[in-house]
């Protein structure tokens, strides 16, 4: 294990802008590895505690940009990738209520629920932090091993539960502040009278899956960015262990 990690060191820091990222990264460190013993320090001076540094402040840095880019005011309403739009069961329900002048009721809800994500968002930082200083050396060896989203995914599923929970009550609180729940009992009260076709979702659910969603979207955004553009990688440790 120590002799594949000693080689990982090596060619992190030397061959970065030849591999296909991380994973051929590891391939060719794993042959290496075959036949040649490493010390504790590298010629290149990264050791393993230098690369499992480096790779909590990539996430530390991109989990901290996703979350300040989604929690500022138009953070998911004005980008069209994580926007939240109507529900699927709801939207024949919404073309219905556009063609008899509810429009503006339309737009009030679909406004009023990005509120609410966005100001959940705020509490994501936290929760990111946590996880990154809890990351072991082998959460940090299958990130190394991993697909070029490898990071977010191991963000994804150690927060993901304690995401819900710090969400689901601000989101809840959101919409009420907003007026989201009387946006949406008045669309939809409207639209039950003259329907066969009930809808009833659960509005605060549906966002915090929503803001989840957007979150993670925009932390694989900020990962691809560290570990193929050299600007992004904005501290020292970074530029030493994802630098060529």
């Amino acid at each position: 294990m120590k002799k594949l990690i000693f080689a990982a060191a090596i060619v992190l820091s030397s061959s970065l802008v030849h591999a296909q990222g991380l994973k051929g990264l590891l391939s060719k460190a794993g042959d290496a590895a075959k036949s040649t013993g490493l010390s504790k320090k590298s010629s290149t001076n990264l050791s393993n505690d230098e690369i499992v540094a480096g790779l909590k402040d990539a996430l530390r840095v991109g989990s901290d940009k996703a979350a300040s880019k989604v929690s500022v005011a138009d953070g998911f309403f004005k980008d069209a990738v994580i926007k939240i739009l109507m529900p699927e069961e709801a939207q024949k329900a919404e073309q219905k209520l556009r063609a008899i002048g509810l429009g503006k009721q339309v737009d009030n809800a679909i406004l009023s629920m990005n509120r609410a994500a966005e100001d959940a968002a705020k509490s994501a930082a936290p929760i990111f932090a946590k996880a990154v200083r809890e990351m072991s050396f082998n959460d940090a060896l299958s990130i190394l091993r991993g697909s070029n989203d490898a990071a977010t995914t191991y963000l994804k599923q150690k927060t993901s539960a304690a995401l819900t929970n710090a969400f689901r009550p601000v989101i809840e609180s959101s919409l009420e502040k907003v007026n989201a729940t009387k946006y949406w009992n008045t669309v939809f009260t409207s639209y039950n009278k003259f329907s066969a076709d009930k809808v009833n979702p659960d509005l605060k659910a549906y966002v915090t899956e929503k803001a989840l969603s957007g979150i993670f979207y925009q932390l694989a955004q900020e990962e691809k960015d560290i570990r193929k553009n050299p600007a992004a990688r904005t501290t020292e440790i970074l530029k030493k262990v994802f630098g060529s």
